[in-house]
């Protein structure tokens, strides 16, 4: 890799706000034994044939996924119930039930790992309608069972701001509508997607046997600190209180004002846009105006994580890629992605460069075009992706800056970039 002419670079270690992690396991118990779950299913049973309850799980990367979805796998059972996993990740995984499938193998969701079946279908089912019209779909599936639970991560959304964002009803109404549900709610563009969607959930919540949602919060090191679980009465109000948490705690960039942005990875298992949108502050979303901050000149993305199985949607939202990237890009499956979220912006190809030395250069000379002689105070900062922000690289002119961060650590180097 040819670093002539690129700036010495320091990493910096800051502690992020947060609160004492939770052990997702023991949180399962608590939250199952509050909601009296194993008195609701010992119901079920003696009703007849043992229960079958359908878990829904999603396609991100939630740190200790598997231990909360196999603790309620294993609660499930003991209460006389028989579990199966299903996919609620709406058209993720190439629009198919083998390639979403996989999604949930890669993130550690396996029949052998979590002791029960994994079912999966892209087939839905209409359970209603809207006062609008808007068809509320749902897993076939999971339609059949006797009950419905789901587990997902709360957090904000990359395309709209609202009551309820990314978490619990997102997944109802969008994740177990497959597909057609994300497709459709998706086309109303992001204002229509955030009045939407809680409607359809709403209708889902009154439809269909809802035993409980267990929403995850995750601070600004990718540590689980609090989850919930919530019925179908509780679930409106108590998904916002847990978005509240998600937005305090939610991380950001280290300076207002970057030059050029360098994140190492992206994916869908990091962000349902690769790379999230409210920490670059990119939206590319037609007709929407641009976030005032932070404000990020260019854009560089190295590379596709191995969860996110060649889906590169979001890398719309870089300018500049490496060769490393566009191999790994799996086009068709990236482009069903993309028009089912309709937002077409965020599916183009940057520009593709060699390596990271390579790309990095372009961005300086792009930036710096029309007054080359800034490049030598060139404010470039490097981060793993927008899930890792306690680490990160930043430009040598930059160090003094960062030493003044509110949670500063330390710094090393200066080193070249690598």
């Amino acid at each position: 890799m040819d670093v002539t002419g690129l700036p010495l670079f320091y990493r910096v270690k800051r502690s992020l706000q947060g609160m004492p992690p939770i052990e997702p396991g023991a949180a399962i118990d608590r939250e199952w034994d509050r909601l009296g779950l194993d008195a609701t299913l010992l119901a079920l049973s003696s009703q007849g044939a043992v229960p079958r309850i359908a878990l829904g799980v999603g396609s991100r990367g939630i740190t200790g996924l598997p231990v909360m979805v196999k603790r309620l796998v294993e609660r499930i059972r003991g209460a006389g119930a028989e579990p199966f996993i299903v996919p609620a990740m709406g058209s993720h995984g190439g629009a198919t039930a083998e390639g979403q499938l996989e999604v949930l193998q890669s993130l550690g969701i396996s029949e052998a790992a979590m002791g029960c079946k994994l079912e999966a279908t892209m087939v839905t089912v209409v359970l209603g309608r809207t006062a609008e019209g808007l068809p509320a779909h749902f897993d076939a599936l999971a339609a059949q069972a006797h009950g419905v639970m789901l587990v997902n991560r709360v957090k904000m959304h990359t395309s709209f701001h609202g009551p309820l964002e990314s978490g619990i009803h997102k997944m109802l109404a969008i994740g177990m509508g497959k597909e057609k549900a994300a497709t459709l709610l998706h086309s109303r563009g992001p204002d229509g997607l955030r009045d939407d969607m809680p409607k359809v959930a709403r209708l889902l919540l009154a439809k269909v046997n809802f035993l409980a949602g267990f929403g995850v919060v995750e601070d600004g090191t990718h540590r689980p600190v609090a989850l919930k679980g919530l019925s179908a009465a509780e679930a409106e109000a108590g998904e916002q209180e847990l978005l509240k948490l998600a937005y305090r705690l939610a991380p950001g960039l280290p300076f207002a004002d970057i030059d050029v942005l360098v994140i190492d990875r992206m994916g869908k298992d990091i962000s349902g846009t690769g790379m999230d949108t409210n920490v670059i502050g990119r939206l590319r979303i037609a007709g929407k105006p641009e976030p005032e901050s932070p404000r990020v000149k260019a854009i560089v993305v190295c590379d596709l994580t191995e969860a996110t199985h060649g889906n590169a949607l979001g890398m719309g939202l870089a300018d500049f890629a490496t060769q490393a990237l566009a191999s790994k890009v799996d086009f068709r499956l990236t482009a069903k992605n993309v028009l089912a979220s309709g937002f077409i912006e965020r599916g183009r190809v940057p520009l593709v460069l060699g390596d990271t030395a390579e790309a990095l250069r372009a961005a300086l000379d792009h930036v710096f075009r029309d007054h080359p002689e800034g490049r030598a105070a060139a404010r470039v900062v490097r981060i793993g992706s927008t899930l890792d922000l306690q680490e990160f690289h930043v430009s040598e002119n930059l160090v003094e800056a960062a030493q003044q961060l509110p949670g500063y650590i330390g710094s090393t180097g200066p080193e070249p970039f690598n």
